[in-house]
């Protein structure tokens, strides 16, 4: 089955077109600054990549670039649209409704858009990728693939908070957890890493602009960092993660802040880029740890911090662990930071190998040592893959 899969973002929309069963990936790309000028980057092939400055003012333009683009000129992949089969779509928060992916249906559709408030930002523009593609290729069944569907099996002691309980009851307030589709993938990649199949302890570390951990038990998730929204948890690229009311209020009444603005500071202006004051890109940051500066030394001294603690706290909830893994474009490449979360984790059965963490490969690797008691992954995730899986599974049974 070829599938069409589709993460549409406010101003951006990332691509991919994948036959799942035999893990072939065709074409993938992005179109950038739409509703401003557009630009598409396509790769296709081996190593081919074209890039086209294309008018996009909305994202049915983009869509429609994009279509063109996969069955005509140097990008050309397939002969026509009909050749797509199915269209798979990352859909943000689900919240309770949603603990599976879903064939997207008018009742789907009413359902995303009254659980917009949770994620204001994202499902407006998941949404509108959903509707776009019914009208751009009608009678082609689209999937729903909800980020926050994986830590929907999370007991209620763990995803509630000890606000008043009608807050929950009337407006949904409790935390939902997000990236499930890379928890999942890595997850259940480490499962079939170990040598132990039944009642697995795993602790999935997701490290890029945005990071999230989850505690995993037998292939379930039990908790995770992120809450309502993204901004809870781990210090990330720009958003602040876990900070004391208390201080959020000071903060407000200090600078003569509403709750938008100190929104906007938690979400855009602080994490990495907050603390270093040179960027939200942890590559940079490192660069500037090593040329001497000081806030860089901080910023990735609390990135590692943060992590541990997390990776601490969810070895207790899981009794133990039998894998920790890292992935994400800052697990997977920046060797530094797991030196930093592991060290001292040896009482908790985890020891690091330096010589396998520095070795740098595109491939699932153990960088344990070999007497470790609990093993150390890292593992490329692929969320694209589960996506277009998930849709497969989906369009067969349906």
């Amino acid at each position: 089955m070829l599938v069409f899969i589709l993460n549409a973002g406010s101003s951006s929309l990332k691509y991919q077109l994948m036959n799942p069963v035999i893990k072939k990936v065709f074409a993938s790309g992005i179109c950038e600054r739409i509703g401003i000028d557009g630009v598409l980057k396509h790769e296709f092939g081996e190593d081919k990549e074209i890039k086209k400055d294309i008018p996009m003012p909305t994202h049915k333009e983009a869509i429609e670039a994009v279509l063109s683009t996969l069955t005509a000129g140097e990008g050309k992949v397939i002969d026509s649209i009909n050749d797509i089969e199915a269209i798979g779509h990352r859909a943000v928060h689900g919240g309770e409704e949603f603990s599976g992916s879903v064939l997207v249906t008018d009742k789907v559709i009413e359902t995303m858009k009254r659980l917009i408030p949770l994620a204001p930002l994202h499902n407006p523009a998941n949404i509108l990728g959903m509707e776009i593609c019914q009208e751009l290729m009608p009678g082609k069944p689209n999937v729903a693939v909800f980020d926050t569907a994986f830590h929907q099996t999370m007991p209620d002691y763990a995803y509630m908070y000890a606000l008043p309980y009608d807050q929950y009851t009337k407006h949904g307030i409790r935390k939902y957890g997000f990236h499930g589709t890379s928890h999942f993938f890595v997850s259940n990649e480490a499962r079939g890493m170990l040598d132990k199949k039944h009642n697995t302890r795993i602790i999935v570390c997701h490290l890029g602009n945005g990071s999230s951990v989850s505690a995993v038990l037998d292939g379930k998730c039990i908790d995770t960092s992120m809450g309502l929204t993204p901004v809870q948890g781990l210090m990330m690229g720009t958003r602040a993660g876990d900070v004391g009311a208390g201080a959020l209020q000071y903060m407000m009444s200090q600078e003569g802040m509403s709750i938008d603005d100190a929104l906007n500071v938690m979400n855009k202006k602080s994490g990495i880029l907050g603390i270093s004051g040179k960027s939200s890109d942890l590559r940079e940051v490192l660069e500037g740890m090593e040329d001497g500066d000081d806030r860089c030394r901080l910023a990735v001294d609390m990135v590692a911090y943060n992590i541990k603690k997390y990776v601490g706290a969810y070895v207790a909830a899981l009794d133990g662990v039998d894998a920790l893994c890292f992935t994400g474009g800052i697990g997977e490449n920046a060797s530094l930071i797991r030196e930093k979360v592991c060290a001292g984790l040896d009482s908790m059965g985890l020891v690091l190998d330096p010589v396998k963490n520095n070795k740098r490969a595109k491939t699932a690797r153990d960088i344990a040592t070999n007497g470790s008691a609990s093993r150390i992954f890292v593992i490329p995730t692929n969320e694209e893959y589960v996506i277009a899986n998930d849709t497969y599974k989906v369009v067969t049974l349906n």
